[in-house]
């Protein structure tokens, strides 16, 4: 069996929505290549952290991935971003 890379995406307007939500000011702006920049670090972001999370479980021994893999590799996932 062949594995297939599944790809990442973020809708726009999600991204939109989430980054507006955090504005103090109701006149800031978000352009549309500021949107396209953030879903591309979120990409990265999320498949960094699906690959750290995979070794983490490998070095366990087990078979598949839960939260505490996640969580046991967030602080420095945090840190080098």
């Amino acid at each position: 069996m062949a594995e297939e890379e599944a790809e990442v995406c973020f809708k726009k307007e999600t991204i939109s929505k989430l980054l507006c939500g955090f504005f103090k000011e109701e006149k800031t702006k978000l352009g549309g290549d500021a949107t396209l920049l953030m879903a591309e670090m979120l990409k990265v972001f999320v498949q960094e952290a699906a690959v750290r999370s995979q070794k983490q479980a490998e070095s366990e021994d087990c078979d598949q991935v839960d939260i505490e893999h996640f969580e046991k590799i967030l602080p420095q996932l945090l840190l080098d971003f």
